[in-house]
């Protein structure tokens, strides 16, 4: 925590008449302090931002994914699983019907001059079901709703894919689309 010791004034040649009290200062800062934290309801822990990282950095010149789950008790974000060489599609079948996940995906993106990119997608799995039994808590959904622009300014990535209706609403047409889209 900064701690201020002087109090600021007008200097002779300054035709203001102003002072900081730096307890006002302090207060203030604190202030600040604790409400930039409170905005966060989830944590991401350093071994997700590392895993993040290196996800992003890493070159492959084939579809892969990492998904990051939030763990309830703890309020914070944990790796779920991460899949290499797999298809879009299969992806899809191996996400969770139930439980929300954000899932960072570089796919090979075909432009139309010729170009090929491995550009980074970021997948809001909300996938849920209301009415059955097994469905995900409220609890856990709003959690993941509350900490999506958080965790999309952590992973750095500019396009967000909303997936609400399961693996059917997940495939390579649905993301080659959003990627091209202005």
């Amino acid at each position: 925590m900064m701690t201020f010791t002087e109090r600021v004034s007008p200097s002779d040649d300054d035709n203001n008449n102003y002072s900081v009290d730096t307890s006002t200062l302090e207060s203030l800062i604190s202030l600040f302090s604790a409400n930039k934290m409170s905005t966060r309801t989830v944590d991401i822990p350093q071994d997700v931002i590392a895993a993040l990282k290196k996800f992003r950095f890493t070159n492959r010149k084939s579809t892969a994914a990492i998904s990051v789950k939030i763990v309830k008790a703890s309020l914070s974000m944990a790796v779920d699983e991460e899949f290499e060489d797999q298809s879009i599609e299969e992806i899809a079948e191996e996400l969770p019907e139930n439980h929300p996940r954000y899932v960072l995906l570089s796919h090979e993106l075909k432009h139309k001059d010729g170009r090929i990119s491995y550009p980074l997608l970021l997948i809001n799995w909300r996938v849920c079901s209301y009415t059955a039994p097994s469905g995900a808590p409220m609890e856990l959904m709003t959690l993941h709703a509350s900490s999506l622009n958080y965790f999309q300014q952590v992973a750095e990535v500019a396009k967000v894919l909303e997936v609400r209706d399961g693996a059917e609403g997940l495939d390579t047409k649905a993301v080659d689309d959003k990627l091209l889209a202005n």
